[in-house]
């Protein structure tokens, strides 16, 4: 935890004016933040994919890669990273377009046994092909640019739920979005809640706890905000019950689906924002916190692979999931155990650990938290990922592709003796429900349950 003292953090609206403006020019904080190195020196220019030569083929990325398991004509990870930047050396080489097909699940990162960066290589290289090789007036560009910036869409159609949950939800609408946009049609568009987590903050007056010595900052991202506030909820609920003081800063998209959609302009933009307002917190004595593994990813990895900004490494080193953090800081397993009881209704859950999950070494903890709960049984459902990968599996020419992925977890979901899904990423659920018709839960809304309502 972050051990400085300080004042209470402001709560505000999302993307307040007072915060970094778009196109700021930040510093690097120095010591150990990301060093672009020169990988070739007749180029004279600094490289930013360092580890290009760390890679001797031995194509255990590959192997680990879910589209490559399932798409012949996709070449894997190890092509669209050292290969094809090693092939770049030749002025004549363009990126090829198969990087488009990287559903950025980074399991090629986590199967790497020399640390090659091959994510960063990919988000990278699909950044350079959206500005180089995409017309900016094709339906793909602005497809893609509308799944990436989900959080403006979401802004917009929050202010009239209902009428929106409505008309996404119409066979005419779905039909429309993928003739004209190439959004498929197979899956159901998710309804905005009637109250954000912002709103109900607000109204709720923010924090109801108050401490020096214990401190989170949330970044709820835009999914918890707009679609699924009771998880944000949730999180406040079970981190007062502990003694914390939460704050909720103004902030935006953590950048996942702008990485996904090689919009790195965009994402920046985001990261210059998150990175300003919650180094500050940061500062005064506050630790990050997310709901979300793969908004916990980006702000602990992603930024600092990519982004030349003052203070990203302070918030990358501070940057926890939820349950994570609990876990190091708190007895939560302790509290657990003693929150329940043979009073408690027995259930059952059939659990996915997310792929940006297992980049981070959190798969297995909230199984294990399970065991700590009497009547409550959480089942494992194996490794594999959902196939979904946050925008991927919307997209019409690729929804094929992410459900064959994903067949492999439907299968084990509906073998285990569990008749409701589990997880803390928003898109792997959506695919659980899309897959198997379960309903899926957030860990923290289960956490809550036991330690708060029993």
């Amino acid at each position: 935890m972050s051990d400085t003292g300080g004042s209470s953090a402001e709560d505000g609206g999302e993307g307040s004016e007072s915060g970094p403006t778009d196109g700021d020019v930040l510093e690097t904080d120095g010591e150990g933040a990301f060093d672009p190195i020169e990988v070739f020196p007749e180029t004279g220019e600094p490289d930013l994919r360092p580890g290009a030569d760390d890679c001797y083929k031995c194509s255990t990325c590959d192997t680990n890669c879910p589209v490559a398991a399932v798409d012949e004509e996709f070449p894997g990870p190890k092509f669209q990273g050292p290969e094809q930047w090693r092939l770049k050396r030749r002025e004549d080489h363009d990126i090829d377009p198969s990087i488009t097909k990287c559903s950025n699940c980074m399991r090629c990162d986590h199967a790497c046994p020399t640390g090659v960066p091959l994510s960063q290589q990919h988000n990278t290289a699909r950044a350079e092909y959206v500005a180089q090789q995409v017309s900016r007036f094709s339906r793909e560009y602005w497809r893609n640019r509308l799944l990436a910036n989900y959080g403006t869409m979401a802004r917009l159609g929050s202010r009239v739920p209902r009428l929106t949950n409505a008309v996404m939800g119409l066979s005419a609408t779905k039909w429309l979005n993928e003739r004209v946009l190439g959004i498929t049609s197979e899956r159901e568009f998710p309804e905005f809640a009637t109250e954000t987590f912002r709103e109900w903050w607000a109204d709720r007056g923010g924090a109801r706890v108050s401490s020096e010595e214990k401190r989170i900052a949330y970044f709820h991202g835009d999914y918890a905000n707009y679609n699924t506030p009771e998880v944000g909820k949730a999180l406040v609920r079970v981190f007062e019950s502990f003694g914390y003081e939460v704050a909720v800063p103004d902030q935006r998209c953590s950048g996942t689906p702008m990485f996904a959609n090689g919009m790195l302009e965009d994402a920046r933009r985001a990261a210059t924002f998150n990175v300003e307002a919650f180094r500050e917190l940061v500062e005064d004595g506050y630790d990050v916190v997310c709901s979300c593994t793969s908004c916990s990813f980006a702000l602990r990895q992603e930024y600092l692979e990519l982004f030349d900004l003052k203070g990203v490494e302070t918030v990358a080193t501070n940057t926890y999931d939820a349950v994570e953090y609990l876990r190091i800081y708190e007895d939560l397993e302790g509290a657990l155990a003693e929150a329940s009881g043979d009073d408690g209704q027995p259930a059952a859950f059939a659990y996915h650990t997310p792929c940006h999950a297992r980049n981070q070494g959190l798969d297995g903890q909230t199984v294990e938290l399970g065991d700590a709960v009497d009547g409550l049984e959480v089942h494992d459902v194996g490794d594999s990922c959902s196939g979904i990968s946050g925008t991927y599996g919307w997209k019409r020419e690729r929804y094929e592709t992410s459900m064959t992925i994903g067949a492999e977890m439907f299968e084990h979901i509906e073998r285990a003796d569990a008749d409701t899904g589990l997880t803390e990423c928003p898109t792997c659920a959506m695919q659980m429900e899309h897959g198997t018709g379960y309903e899926v839960r957030h860990t923290l809304e289960v956490l809550a349950d036991v330690l708060l309502e029993q």
